[in-house]
Formats: C-alpha cells, sequence, structure tokens
C-alpha cells in the first residue's frame, strides 16, 4: 500500500511540474515577426494564466526584436569591415532596438513578480539585461537620425526611451561608462521636445535629470526656468512662478541667473522694494556678487546717481571687460555731472564719463551688447560743445 501511495504521488507531481504552457501563449511562441506576436500578446495578455507566462511572452518580444536589431547590425558590421554595400533597414534596427528595450522592461516587470510559492525567481533578468543594454545605446543614433531628418517626434521617442530606461530596475547592474559623456544632454533635448509640445510635467522630469550632470546644470537650469515660466497670463501665475524661482535659488544659491531672475520678476510686478532687497541680501552674503552690483547699480541710475556709480565701479573693479557695465558706469557719471555746479569740477567728472564710454567703445565696436553712442556723444557734447571735432566724431558714431 505504501510503494502504491509513493507512486501515485510521483504520477501526480509529474502531471503538475509538465503542465503546459497555456493556448494563446503557444500561439505568440509560434509567432515568426515583432509585429504578429506584438498582436497577439496584447490581445490576449488576459488569457495568459500567470505572471510567469506573461514574463514568457514579452520575453519572446525580446528575442524577435533581438533577432532583427542583430541581422541589420552584422549587415551594416560587415559592410564597414569588408568594404561592402549591402542593404541595411536602419530604420528597421532602430525600430527593433526600441522594441527590445521596452519588451524586456516589460517582461522584467512580470519576472520579478512573485510566484505560486511566495517567491521571487526571475528566468529572464540576467540574460535580458545582458543582451540588451548594449543595443539599448542605438536609440541615441536613432533619435539622432530622426533629428537630422528634422523629425522631432521620432527624436522624442527614441530620446525618451533611451532616458527611461536608465531607471529601469532590469538596468540598475549594468556601466554606464559609455553612456555618461551624452546622457544627460540626451536629457535635456527630450526635456526640450517635451516643452515644445506642451507636455510641461515630462519636460521637467527630463530637465531635471539633465541638471543632475554638472556640464548640462547650467543650460538645463535655464531650460527648467522657462518652463516654469511659460506662459504666464495672470498675477496668480507670477507669484506662483517667483516662488518657484525662489526655490530653486534656495537650492542653488550661488547660482546668479537665478538672482537675476527673481529680481526681474520683483521689478516686473512693480514691486522695487522687493527687487532691491533680493540684491541687497546677496551683497550681504557676498560684498562682490557682480550680478548683484551691477543690478543695484543700474537699478539707482536716475534716482541716485551716486550710489548707483559706486556699485557699478565695484561691479567693473570686477569685470573690467564687460562692456555693459562700462557703459553704464560712464552714464551714471554723465547723470552726475548734469547736476553739478561747479564747472571745473562738472568737466572734470564728465572727462571721466567719456574715459568709461571711450573704453566700452574699445571693447564693443559694434554694439552688441552696450549701446554706448548716443550717451557717449552727449557727454562730449556737454564737455567740448556742439562744434568741436571730437564732438563731430562722437555724433557720427552715435
Amino acid at each position: 500500500m505504501k510503494k502504491f501511495t509513493l507512486i501515485a504521488l510521483l504520477v501526480l507531481g509529474a502531471t503538475c511540474a509538465f503542465a503546459g504552457d497555456s493556448p494563446a501563449l503557444k500561439n505568440i511562441l509560434k509567432a515568426k515577426t515583432y509585429a504578429e506576436a506584438e498582436s497577439m500578446l496584447n490581445s490576449s495578455l488576459n488569457e495568459l494564466t500567470d505572471a510567469a507566462e506573461k514574463a514568457k511572452a514579452y520575453n519572446k518580444l525580446v528575442d524577435l526584436a533581438l533577432d532583427k536589431y542583430n541581422k541589420e547590425s552584422a549587415t551594416q558590421t560587415q559592410n564597414q569591415v569588408m568594404k561592402e554595400n549591402k542593404p541595411v533597414d536602419i530604420e528597421g534596427m532602430n525600430l527593433a532596438a526600441l522594441n527590445a528595450v521596452k519588451a524586456a522592461v516589460e517582461c522584467d516587470k512580470y519576472d520579478q513578480m512573485p510566484n505560486e510559492k511566495g517567491k521571487v525567481a526571475p528566468k529572464f533578468a540576467k540574460n535580458n539585461s545582458t543582451r540588451v543594454w548594449p543595443v539599448r545605446l542605438q536609440l541615441v543614433n536613432a533619435g539622432q537620425d530622426a533629428l537630422t531628418a528634422q523629425n522631432h517626434a521620432d527624436a522624442k521617442k527614441f530620446w525618451s526611451a533611451f532616458v527611461d530606461s536608465d531607471a529601469a530596475s532590469l538596468f540598475a547592474e549594468c556601466d554606464r561608462t559609455k553612456q555618461q559623456p551624452f546622457f544627460a544632454q540626451v536629457a535635456r533635448f527630450t526635456g526640450v521636445f517635451c516643452y515644445q509640445d506642451k507636455e510641461m510635467d515630462k519636460a521637467l522630469k527630463y530637465t531635471e535629470i539633465a541638471m543632475k550632470d554638472p556640464e548640462e546644470f547650467e543650460n538645463a537650469l535655464n531650460l527648467k526656468v522657462a518652463i516654469l515660466g511659460d506662459d504666464l497670463k495672470t498675477k496668480t501665475d507670477s507669484l506662483t512662478f517667483l516662488k518657484n524661482l525662489e526655490q530653486l535659488y534656495a537650492e542653488h544659491p550661488q547660482n546668479n541667473a537665478l538672482l537675476e531672475r527673481i529680481y526681474n520678476m520683483h521689478n516686473m510686478m512693480g514691486e522695487k522694494e522687493a527687487a532691491l532687497k533680493v540684491l541687497d541680501d546677496a551683497l550681504a552674503k557676498d560684498p562682490n556678487n557682480f550680478v548683484a552690483l551691477a543690478d543695484k547699480g543700474i537699478n539707482l541710475l536716475n534716482d541716485k546717481p551716486a550710489e548707483a556709480v559706486s556699485m557699478l565701479r565695484r561691479a567693473f573693479e570686477l569685470k573690467p571687460d564687460n562692456a555693459l557695465i562700462v557703459t553704464y558706469l560712464a552714464t551714471g557719471l554723465s547723470i552726475q555731472a548734469q547736476d553739478i555746479a561747479d564747472k571745473a569740477k562738472r568737466n572734470e567728472v564728465y572727462t571721466e564719463a567719456i574715459k568709461y564710454f571711450d573704453m566700452a567703445k574699445e571693447l564693443d565696436p559694434d554694439k552688441n551688447t552696450s549701446n554706448w553712442g548716443y550717451n557717449r556723444y552727449n557727454a562730449y557734447y556737454n564737455l567740448y560743445g556742439e562744434n568741436d571735432p571730437r564732438t563731430k566724431a562722437a555724433e557720427a558714431e552715435k
């Protein structure tokens, strides 16, 4: 009796172990092309009996995508090595790379689910991470091909998949050395495309990824500010944007571009005292903050020219090759001179103003950054008179 029972149990165990794949999975596994397998999987996903079957089905998609990719890639390599010119389906290869990455990530989602015993025992993760990770780099080339063809939609499609898949747990242990030089730049460009398509949440996501790279930080930060400040229609919009700027500045207190943007926002909202406080707070932390000195000097030019000149002199000492600051310093001196009653003293200040105007002209002869022409002529006019040859020359250059 005991012997019979043992045999019965063994037979029962064998029956359970070899319970076959579901009909839906069998059909998917018989597919010859990615498109065929994907169509069947999408239409019969709910007919697959469990997570293990779904993982197996998606792994079949990975197999078929890689078959296409490897075939075209091998032909491309052969052409390069053997100097041949066999046709290569570049578009098909790019799409196969995209399909392989997406299918591998989806496969891993089910592969990591607990089995009937409550244990996680992935069957495909190691192999897929090894074989798909190198293929994933093709998404960068695919995006560049699309960009060259001015197909921004496809560029966004390929590059977003490249960036998104970096965070997939399937690839957590993969070596990122090869992608390091360009990963953040691709993320930023993807953010730009999303911004252009008004997908603001996605644009911010990719921009913030790019900001993690020191090389891309400034450009990505500027993009983030542009996204946050897009389409401001009401005062509430402006206040929200200002709050976002202040939060960013608190996170990056050394970033003077943010400081200047906050200052400008207060000015645009008619909050002059708040604008000046922003600059004063910055100068309290760093008396040599060039942006704060320059902006405060420019702000005070008409109301307090003496204080403005003092600020602009300090800014000039920090950046003597900045033509715009030199022009504003010269302008401030001219404004001061207008209110001096003593002729000798007045001419002395105009002479100094002209020295800086001439310096601005030398630094920026084409007036690309500073329009020094008219104010320079005015200083010459007030010092030398209308008919002096030096005044005439300045008039010709205004």
